[in-house]
Formats: structure tokens, sequence, C-alpha cells
């Protein structure tokens, strides 16, 4: 019997800032290229997540290479039910302040 699951895998974008984008092709061999740069010469490159250090180790170390950055977004909290004040009060209306306030036109002189 045939099942047709997806199994996602981790990833995590790497920010890779080059000297030079000739380097294109050696990079790809690193992880997914999701964006190049060629104005600020910086690839956004997505490796699986068990493998980040390693890689990260092994891009230092190439001649084209000035530096690589980590995006942390996948240690960011994505739950927001309770941290916008929206804390299971949904049953009681909502009191609103109606402000007086007066609509002046500009005076145009001709």
């Amino acid at each position: 019997m045939l099942t047709n699951e997806l199994e996602l895998t981790p990833r995590r974008g790497l920010v890779v800032w080059v000297y030079s984008l000739k380097q294109l092709r050696n990079l790809k061999r690193f992880g997914y290229v999701y964006y190049v740069s060629k104005k600020m010469k910086y690839v956004v490159l997505y490796v699986d997540e068990e493998s980040v250090e390693e890689t990260i180790e092994k891009l230092n170390k190439q001649f084209f290479v000035r530096s690589v950055e980590q995006s942390f977004r996948p240690d960011i909290n994505m739950n927001f039910t309770n941290r916008l004040g929206n804390q299971d009060c949904h049953d009681e209306p909502l009191d609103f302040e109606e402000q007086k306030t007066e609509i002046r036109l500009a005076e145009f002189d001709d």
C-alpha cells in the first residue's frame, strides 16, 4: 500500500556575503539558493537544520565568502494569542470613547 505523505525537513536560512558572484555555482552545492542580490553581493541559502553549523564552517573557509549570518526565524515563537491582550474577551462588547473633534476648512485668500 502506497502512502502519499510529504515529509518536511526543517531548514534554516543563511545569508552569505560574498566578494564576487562569480562563484555562485560553488554555493549551489551547499544548499538551495533562494535569492541573489547582485547589487549588495549576498546570497540567501537554505540548508537542512541538522547540518547548519558544519555548513557555516565550510562556507567561512571559502575564499570568496566575506561572512555568513544565520536566520533566527525558526527560533521565534509565532503564537501571538495571549501577547496582544486578547485573552478570551470575545464575549464582552468593546467600549469606545467618542472623541469630539472639530473640523476646520483651510481659508484661502484670493
